[in-house]
């Protein structure tokens, strides 16, 4: 029997998108541990990420007592609007579905979850289905591939510091690589320079970024920052739905130290 039940609705964006969005919450109100909410945020749209992919981690922070949200981004499941290739505009979609949250949740604490969960991508698309070959061989090999994507990791960075009630942010796989420190710098620099408490969760043996990568930006980041690496993971294998328990007793970790 499950341990918590998922309600859906449709959360307006400042430019008209609306998205798709499922409350996950305990079974039982007097289970909810506080009012602290975990907002998921699923990964880019254009590559197939969708809010499909987290609803492992969604239920396990439910049945642990917290309210969970996870919602398609414009253009992605059941959500209207298209997709852009930056994802700045998906930033507005983050802050849309916190506000949502903390006006019908009565909530005023939020967690921003951001993952790329790079080996549930849809590859049923000829061309996806290469690139992820090539990078799933070139990580067998024992090379460095710089092949990046934006995902949900950055995006819910970028908005961090929009939403004054998000106390706290957690990544799972951040691209911090050489193409995507070109060319999604602008990402990249809106989590470093924020003072919230963050959390970067990588594989040892990620094909996006290197653990020396991760550390060399970190090195640079603003307010308290902490880093867990799962030992011999990769960017594909960690972010599999086998990682879902792992990454719910992470995220619980962390929310009991804020």
């Amino acid at each position: 029997m499950s341990n918590y039940t998922v309600e859906s609705t449709k959360v307006e964006t400042s430019d008209g998108a609306k998205l798709h969005t499922r409350l996950f919450k305990p079974m039982e109100e007097g289970e909810i541990t506080d009012n602290l909410v975990v907002v998921l945020v699923h990964p880019f749209s254009i590559l197939g990420g969708s809010q499909a992919f987290l609803k492992g981690i969604a239920a396990g922070l439910a049945g642990k007592g917290y309210k969970t949200v996870t919602f398609d981004m414009r253009g992605a499941g059941k959500s209207t609007g298209r997709p852009s290739l930056t994802g700045f505009a998906e930033i507005k979609d983050v802050i849309a579905v916190c506000k949502w949250v903390c006006e019908n949740l009565s909530s005023d604490r939020i967690l921003l979850v951001g993952s790329s969960a790079g080996s549930r991508f849809d590859v049923s698309n000829q061309f996806l289905h290469v690139i992820c070959s090539m990078v799933e061989y070139a990580n067998l090999m024992g090379l460095r591939t710089y092949f990046e994507i934006i995902d949900g990791a950055p995006i819910a960075g970028s908005a961090v510091d929009e939403i004054k009630e998000v106390i706290g942010y957690v990544s799972i796989g951040y691209p911090f690589g050489i193409f995507a420190s070109i060319l999604f710098g602008r990402h990249h620099k809106g989590i470093l320079k924020s003072p919230k408490p963050k959390l970067f969760v990588m594989g040892t043996r990620d094909g996006f970024t290197s653990v020396k990568q991760l550390q060399n930006k970190l090195s640079s980041a603003a307010g308290r920052v902490e880093t867990h690496l799962i030992e011999g993971a990769s960017h594909f294998q960690m972010e599999g739905a086998e990682f879902d328990n792992q990454m719910v007793n992470l995220i619980l970790t962390f929310i009991s130290s804020l």
